[in-house]
């Protein structure tokens, strides 16, 4: 499948990966660290971040304190006029960007200006080779509709898992 297509699977879908990271919450996998990890790498095998750029596209990362001090320095700009030139406050209190796509988007390759000092969250997205993927499910379903990789990891994982036999559980 391309990556247009990857997208638009959670659009179809959207109940049955709902109804499958429910599950994966209710059973508590032991593994579920190393199923999303393995995954992940034979899913980045293939696809390429430059053939999308959905993420930057259609979202926006959390800017920490420290991720705001190093792109500021990087741009020559004080953090406050950067503060204001780019981001706002959501309704978590986070830094955002004010609008997508991000500013710092090259639609025309789609690279990022700012890719050596780019917000930690842009570096660790799509968050599906992290640890504690339990603490993440609900991030990783919406992640489905963002990220062609990751639609196609709990695609994957769907098919490889057979959520109909037991898994290990982990003990509470």
């Amino acid at each position: 499948m391309e990556y247009q297509d990857w997208l638009e699977l959670p659009k179809q879908t959207k109940d049955k990966n709902k109804k499958f990271i429910t599950k994966l919450k209710n059973k508590k996998p032991k593994n579920l660290d190393d199923m999303f990890h393995e995954k992940h790498e034979e899913v980045f095998e293939d696809i390429d971040c430059l053939k999308c750029g959905n993420c930057c596209k259609t979202t926006s990362p959390i800017f920490r304190e420290v991720d705001i001090k190093r792109i500021a320095k990087k741009l020559r700009m004080k953090e406050p006029d950067f503060i204001d030139y780019y981001l706002k406050i959501d309704g978590d209190g986070d830094y955002v960007l004010q609008e997508a796509p991000c500013a710092f988007f090259d639609e025309q390759d789609n690279t990022c200006g700012i890719y050596d000092f780019r917000p930690a969250a842009c570096g660790e997205y799509p968050h599906t080779n992290r640890k504690n993927m339990f603490q993440i499910l609900d991030l990783t379903l919406s992640n489905t509709e963002v990220c062609p990789a990751v639609a196609r990891i709990v695609t994957e994982l769907e098919k490889v898992t057979n959520m109909d036999r037991k898994l290990p559980r982990t003990r509470d």
